[in-house]
Protein backbone atom coordinates (compact mmCIF):
# COMPACT_ATOMS: atom_id res chain seq x y z
CA UNK A 1 0.00 0.00 0.00
CA UNK A 2 1.48 3.43 -0.87
CA UNK A 3 1.87 6.37 1.76
CA UNK A 4 -0.65 8.28 -0.17
CA UNK A 5 -3.14 5.35 0.25
CA UNK A 6 -2.67 5.03 3.85
CA UNK A 7 -2.85 9.20 4.16
CA UNK A 8 -6.52 8.48 2.91
CA UNK A 9 -7.52 5.89 5.37
CA UNK A 10 -5.91 7.79 8.14
CA UNK A 11 -8.13 11.00 7.23
CA UNK A 12 -10.71 8.94 6.79
CA UNK A 13 -10.64 7.26 9.97
CA UNK A 14 -10.21 10.44 11.71
CA UNK A 15 -12.99 11.97 9.87
CA UNK A 16 -15.15 8.90 10.85
CA UNK A 17 -13.92 9.67 14.48
CA UNK A 18 -14.59 13.19 14.88
CA UNK A 19 -17.92 12.82 13.98
CA UNK A 20 -18.98 10.40 16.21
CA UNK A 21 -17.87 12.73 19.12
CA UNK A 22 -19.39 15.43 17.73
CA UNK A 23 -22.48 13.44 17.48
CA UNK A 24 -21.91 11.98 21.13
CA UNK A 25 -21.26 15.63 22.69
CA UNK A 26 -24.03 17.42 20.99
CA UNK A 27 -27.67 16.89 21.25
CA UNK A 28 -31.11 19.13 20.81
CA UNK A 29 -34.45 18.91 22.63
CA UNK A 30 -38.02 20.14 20.99
CA UNK A 31 -40.44 22.77 22.41
CA UNK A 32 -42.18 21.14 24.99
CA UNK A 33 -39.85 18.54 25.95
CA UNK A 34 -37.25 17.30 28.60
CA UNK A 35 -34.48 15.34 28.27
CA UNK A 36 -32.53 13.21 30.98
CA UNK A 37 -29.39 13.20 30.97
CA UNK A 38 -27.27 10.67 33.12
CA UNK A 39 -23.37 10.35 33.76
CA UNK A 40 -21.73 6.68 33.87
CA UNK A 41 -25.69 5.63 34.66
CA UNK A 42 -26.59 8.04 37.41
CA UNK A 43 -28.67 11.33 36.85
CA UNK A 44 -26.94 14.39 35.89
CA UNK A 45 -29.58 16.84 34.76
CA UNK A 46 -32.76 18.39 32.84
CA UNK A 47 -31.87 19.31 29.65
CA UNK A 48 -34.89 21.56 28.37
CA UNK A 49 -35.41 22.90 24.32
CA UNK A 50 -32.40 23.58 22.57
CA UNK A 51 -28.97 22.62 22.07
CA UNK A 52 -26.79 20.78 24.53
CA UNK A 53 -23.42 19.02 24.92
CA UNK A 54 -22.21 15.91 26.59
CA UNK A 55 -19.31 14.74 27.81
CA UNK A 56 -18.51 12.38 25.11
CA UNK A 57 -18.65 8.44 26.04
CA UNK A 58 -19.15 9.76 29.43
CA UNK A 59 -23.13 11.39 29.60
CA UNK A 60 -26.11 10.21 27.39
CA UNK A 61 -29.60 11.14 27.28
CA UNK A 62 -31.27 8.40 29.33
CA UNK A 63 -35.01 9.29 27.90
CA UNK A 64 -37.38 12.19 27.24
CA UNK A 65 -40.81 13.14 29.02
CA UNK A 66 -43.44 15.09 26.60
CA UNK A 67 -44.66 17.83 28.74
CA UNK A 68 -47.78 18.32 26.89
CA UNK A 69 -50.99 17.14 28.10
CA UNK A 70 -52.18 13.81 27.14
CA UNK A 71 -55.71 12.37 27.50
CA UNK A 72 -56.55 8.90 28.22
CA UNK A 73 -60.13 7.05 27.92
CA UNK A 74 -61.17 3.94 29.71
CA UNK A 75 -63.70 1.97 29.96
CA UNK A 76 -65.62 0.70 33.36
CA UNK A 77 -67.80 -1.78 33.62
CA UNK A 78 -69.72 -2.27 36.72
CA UNK A 79 -73.00 -2.93 38.37
CA UNK A 80 -75.26 -0.47 39.90
CA UNK A 81 -77.14 -0.76 43.33
CA UNK A 82 -80.37 -2.05 41.48
CA UNK A 83 -78.16 -4.69 39.58
CA UNK A 84 -78.09 -2.92 36.19
CA UNK A 85 -74.79 -3.63 34.61
CA UNK A 86 -73.24 -0.37 32.64
CA UNK A 87 -70.91 0.68 31.40
CA UNK A 88 -68.71 4.08 31.93
CA UNK A 89 -66.54 6.08 29.86
CA UNK A 90 -64.24 8.33 31.59
CA UNK A 91 -61.83 10.62 30.18
CA UNK A 92 -58.68 11.94 31.67
CA UNK A 93 -56.47 14.71 30.43
CA UNK A 94 -52.75 14.42 32.41
CA UNK A 95 -49.52 15.71 31.92
CA UNK A 96 -45.81 15.49 33.11
CA UNK A 97 -45.12 18.37 36.34
CA UNK A 98 -42.50 20.48 34.91
CA UNK A 99 -41.15 20.22 38.57
CA UNK A 100 -41.09 16.74 39.11
CA UNK A 101 -39.52 15.71 35.66
CA UNK A 102 -37.42 13.38 37.77
CA UNK A 103 -40.35 11.63 39.89
CA UNK A 104 -42.00 11.16 36.34
CA UNK A 105 -39.05 9.78 34.59
CA UNK A 106 -38.03 7.52 37.48
CA UNK A 107 -41.04 6.66 40.13
CA UNK A 108 -43.49 4.98 37.12
CA UNK A 109 -42.89 3.45 34.29
CA UNK A 110 -46.07 3.71 32.08
CA UNK A 111 -48.46 6.33 33.68
CA UNK A 112 -51.50 5.37 31.66
CA UNK A 113 -51.60 1.58 33.24
CA UNK A 114 -51.58 3.29 36.48
CA UNK A 115 -54.57 5.89 35.49
CA UNK A 116 -56.22 3.69 34.56
CA UNK A 117 -55.64 1.46 37.59
CA UNK A 118 -56.89 4.11 39.78
CA UNK A 119 -60.02 4.74 37.84
CA UNK A 120 -61.36 1.49 37.63
CA UNK A 121 -61.03 1.43 41.29
CA UNK A 122 -62.95 4.80 41.91
CA UNK A 123 -65.36 3.88 39.92
CA UNK A 124 -65.87 0.14 40.37
CA UNK A 125 -66.07 1.39 44.22
CA UNK A 126 -68.97 3.81 43.63
CA UNK A 127 -71.12 2.81 41.33
CA UNK A 128 -72.53 -0.33 43.02
CA UNK A 129 -73.76 2.38 45.83
CA UNK A 130 -75.64 4.10 43.45
CA UNK A 131 -79.04 3.02 41.58
CA UNK A 132 -79.50 3.49 38.05
CA UNK A 133 -81.08 7.24 38.29
CA UNK A 134 -79.39 8.22 40.36
CA UNK A 135 -76.26 7.26 38.59
CA UNK A 136 -77.03 9.23 35.77
CA UNK A 137 -77.45 12.20 37.78
CA UNK A 138 -74.18 11.42 39.69
CA UNK A 139 -71.77 11.38 36.48
CA UNK A 140 -69.91 14.78 37.49
CA UNK A 141 -69.56 13.72 41.04
CA UNK A 142 -68.12 10.69 40.07
CA UNK A 143 -66.09 12.52 37.66
CA UNK A 144 -65.02 14.53 40.50
CA UNK A 145 -64.16 11.76 42.61
CA UNK A 146 -61.42 9.98 39.78
CA UNK A 147 -59.94 13.55 39.62
CA UNK A 148 -59.49 13.69 43.48
CA UNK A 149 -58.02 9.96 43.49
CA UNK A 150 -55.78 10.77 40.68
CA UNK A 151 -54.63 13.95 41.94
CA UNK A 152 -53.53 11.81 45.18
CA UNK A 153 -51.84 8.79 43.49
CA UNK A 154 -50.36 10.73 40.49
CA UNK A 155 -49.30 13.33 42.64
CA UNK A 156 -46.34 11.09 43.77
CA UNK A 157 -45.38 10.13 40.59
CA UNK A 158 -44.95 13.11 38.99
CA UNK A 159 -48.23 13.44 37.14
CA UNK A 160 -50.81 16.26 37.22
CA UNK A 161 -54.70 15.97 36.15
CA UNK A 162 -56.07 18.52 34.69
CA UNK A 163 -59.81 17.12 34.33
CA UNK A 164 -61.68 13.92 34.38
CA UNK A 165 -64.88 13.64 32.77
CA UNK A 166 -67.61 10.88 32.60
CA UNK A 167 -68.23 11.10 28.91
CA UNK A 168 -70.61 8.06 28.01
CA UNK A 169 -72.69 5.69 30.18
CA UNK A 170 -73.65 2.70 28.45
CA UNK A 171 -76.30 0.27 29.62
CA UNK A 172 -77.14 -3.44 28.99
CA UNK A 173 -79.79 -4.02 25.83
CA UNK A 174 -81.87 -6.30 28.49
CA UNK A 175 -81.81 -3.00 30.75
CA UNK A 176 -81.97 -0.73 27.68
CA UNK A 177 -85.14 -2.48 26.61
CA UNK A 178 -86.36 -2.52 30.29
CA UNK A 179 -86.39 1.13 30.35
CA UNK A 180 -88.23 1.51 27.35
CA UNK A 181 -91.03 -0.49 28.35
CA UNK A 182 -91.38 1.02 31.82
CA UNK A 183 -91.19 4.76 29.76
CA UNK A 184 -94.18 3.26 27.51
CA UNK A 185 -96.32 2.19 30.47
CA UNK A 186 -95.59 5.37 32.20
CA UNK A 187 -96.65 7.54 29.03
CA UNK A 188 -99.75 5.40 28.31
CA UNK A 189 -100.89 5.85 32.22
CA UNK A 190 -99.83 9.32 31.95
CA UNK A 191 -102.43 10.00 28.74
CA UNK A 192 -105.49 7.60 30.39
CA UNK A 193 -104.87 10.04 33.38
CA UNK A 194 -105.32 12.68 31.15
CA UNK A 195 -107.93 11.17 29.43
CA UNK A 196 -109.57 10.56 32.13
CA UNK A 197 -110.10 13.95 33.66
CA UNK A 198 -111.18 15.31 30.54
CA UNK A 199 -113.99 13.02 30.60
CA UNK A 200 -114.82 13.87 34.22
CA UNK A 201 -114.77 17.58 33.61
CA UNK A 202 -117.00 16.90 30.16
CA UNK A 203 -119.48 15.52 32.09
CA UNK A 204 -119.28 17.89 35.10
CA UNK A 205 -119.65 20.79 32.38
CA UNK A 206 -122.59 18.86 31.00
CA UNK A 207 -124.61 18.41 34.42
CA UNK A 208 -123.71 21.62 35.56
CA UNK A 209 -125.19 23.05 31.77
CA UNK A 210 -128.68 20.36 32.08
CA UNK A 211 -129.41 21.89 35.51
CA UNK A 212 -128.83 25.29 34.86
CA UNK A 213 -130.85 24.74 31.64
CA UNK A 214 -133.94 22.76 33.99
CA UNK A 215 -133.77 25.68 36.31
CA UNK A 216 -134.07 28.02 33.55
CA UNK A 217 -137.09 25.38 31.87
CA UNK A 218 -138.78 25.05 35.35
CA UNK A 219 -139.08 28.95 36.04
CA UNK A 220 -140.61 29.27 32.44
CA UNK A 221 -143.25 26.93 33.12
CA UNK A 222 -144.11 28.14 36.91
CA UNK A 223 -143.91 32.02 34.96
CA UNK A 224 -146.48 30.42 32.19
CA UNK A 225 -148.93 28.53 34.83
CA UNK A 226 -148.89 31.67 36.64
CA UNK A 227 -149.45 33.69 33.63
CA UNK A 228 -152.09 31.51 32.53
CA UNK A 229 -153.96 31.14 36.28
CA UNK A 230 -154.26 34.98 36.01
CA UNK A 231 -155.11 35.32 32.85
CA UNK A 232 -158.42 32.83 33.85
CA UNK A 233 -159.29 35.08 36.39
CA UNK A 234 -159.55 38.31 34.36
CA UNK A 235 -161.79 35.85 31.74
CA UNK A 236 -163.85 34.61 34.31
CA UNK A 237 -164.20 38.36 36.54
CA UNK A 238 -165.23 39.73 32.99
CA UNK A 239 -167.66 37.10 32.20
CA UNK A 240 -169.54 37.77 34.99
CA UNK A 241 -169.18 41.67 35.03
CA UNK A 242 -170.82 40.79 31.79
CA UNK A 243 -173.86 38.36 32.45
CA UNK A 244 -175.22 39.35 35.51
CA UNK A 245 -175.91 36.40 38.07
CA UNK A 246 -173.83 33.91 36.41
CA UNK A 247 -171.86 31.85 38.35
CA UNK A 248 -168.00 31.30 39.38
CA UNK A 249 -168.31 27.69 38.39
CA UNK A 250 -170.35 28.35 35.13
CA UNK A 251 -167.44 31.45 34.06
CA UNK A 252 -164.95 28.64 34.52
CA UNK A 253 -166.21 26.05 32.60
CA UNK A 254 -167.03 28.06 29.62
CA UNK A 255 -163.90 29.83 29.88
CA UNK A 256 -162.05 26.19 29.94
CA UNK A 257 -164.43 25.43 26.77
CA UNK A 258 -163.23 27.76 24.92
CA UNK A 259 -159.19 27.32 25.41
CA UNK A 260 -160.47 23.49 24.78
CA UNK A 261 -161.58 24.73 21.13
CA UNK A 262 -158.36 26.96 20.46
CA UNK A 263 -156.42 23.63 21.33
CA UNK A 264 -158.53 21.65 18.68
CA UNK A 265 -158.39 24.33 16.54
CA UNK A 266 -154.57 24.66 16.62
CA UNK A 267 -154.07 20.66 16.40
CA UNK A 268 -156.37 20.87 13.38
CA UNK A 269 -153.96 23.27 11.35
CA UNK A 270 -151.14 20.69 11.50
CA UNK A 271 -150.99 17.48 9.31
CA UNK A 272 -148.64 15.28 11.71
CA UNK A 273 -151.94 15.59 14.47
CA UNK A 274 -153.54 12.71 15.33
CA UNK A 275 -156.68 14.22 17.29
CA UNK A 276 -158.89 10.76 17.63
CA UNK A 277 -158.02 10.57 21.83
CA UNK A 278 -159.69 13.68 22.30
CA UNK A 279 -162.85 13.81 24.19
CA UNK A 280 -165.99 14.65 21.84
CA UNK A 281 -169.31 13.96 24.19
CA UNK A 282 -169.98 15.96 27.13
CA UNK A 283 -169.18 13.57 29.93
CA UNK A 284 -165.65 13.56 28.37
CA UNK A 285 -165.80 17.76 28.27
CA UNK A 286 -166.91 17.69 31.96
CA UNK A 287 -164.35 15.15 32.83
CA UNK A 288 -161.61 17.53 30.83
CA UNK A 289 -163.03 20.40 32.85
CA UNK A 290 -162.53 18.83 36.39
CA UNK A 291 -158.69 17.34 35.36
CA UNK A 292 -158.06 21.37 34.17
CA UNK A 293 -159.53 22.39 37.07
CA UNK A 294 -157.67 20.41 39.44
CA UNK A 295 -154.27 21.30 37.75
CA UNK A 296 -155.14 24.84 38.68
CA UNK A 297 -155.73 24.05 41.95
CA UNK A 298 -152.37 22.58 42.15
CA UNK A 299 -151.29 25.24 40.52
CA UNK A 300 -152.47 27.94 42.91
CA UNK A 301 -154.59 27.39 45.99
CA UNK A 302 -157.16 30.63 44.55
CA UNK A 303 -158.42 28.71 41.94
CA UNK A 304 -159.84 25.88 44.48
CA UNK A 305 -161.23 29.09 46.62
CA UNK A 306 -163.21 30.21 43.33
CA UNK A 307 -164.32 26.72 43.13
CA UNK A 308 -165.60 26.08 46.18
CA UNK A 309 -167.73 29.75 45.99
CA UNK A 310 -169.54 29.98 43.67
CA UNK A 311 -170.19 33.72 44.33
CA UNK A 312 -167.17 34.65 45.10
CA UNK A 313 -166.05 37.95 42.82
CA UNK A 314 -162.59 38.35 41.57
CA UNK A 315 -160.77 41.55 41.40
CA UNK A 316 -157.04 43.23 40.07
CA UNK A 317 -154.72 43.41 41.95
CA UNK A 318 -154.92 46.34 44.22
CA UNK A 319 -152.64 48.46 46.39
CA UNK A 320 -152.37 44.95 48.83
CA UNK A 321 -149.41 43.53 46.58
CA UNK A 322 -148.57 43.92 43.34
CA UNK A 323 -149.20 40.04 40.94
CA UNK A 324 -151.76 38.91 43.30
CA UNK A 325 -155.44 38.81 43.17
CA UNK A 326 -157.76 39.44 46.15
CA UNK A 327 -160.69 37.79 46.70
CA UNK A 328 -164.54 39.19 48.24
CA UNK A 329 -167.13 37.14 48.83
CA UNK A 330 -170.94 38.25 47.42
CA UNK A 331 -173.94 37.77 49.14
CA UNK A 332 -175.65 34.82 46.97
CA UNK A 333 -178.65 35.94 44.61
Amino acid sequence: MSTQALVILFAAVLGAAGLLVLRATFFTVEQRTTAIVQRLGKFQREAGPGLHALLPFVEKVAGRLDLRVRQLDVRVEAKTKDDAFVTLAVAVQYAVIPEKVWQAFYEVDDPSRQITASVLGVVQAWVPRLALDALFEKKEEIADLVKAELARVMGGFGHGVSQAQVTGLELDEQVKASLRAGSATQRLQRAADQRAEGLRLLRLETAEADARCKAVLGRGLAERRRALVLGLRDSIDEFRRTVPGATVREAMNLTLLAQYFDVLEGLGGSPRTDASSLPRTPAGLAALADQLRSALVATDPAVDVLHREPHAAVTQPGNGGAGHATLATAPAP
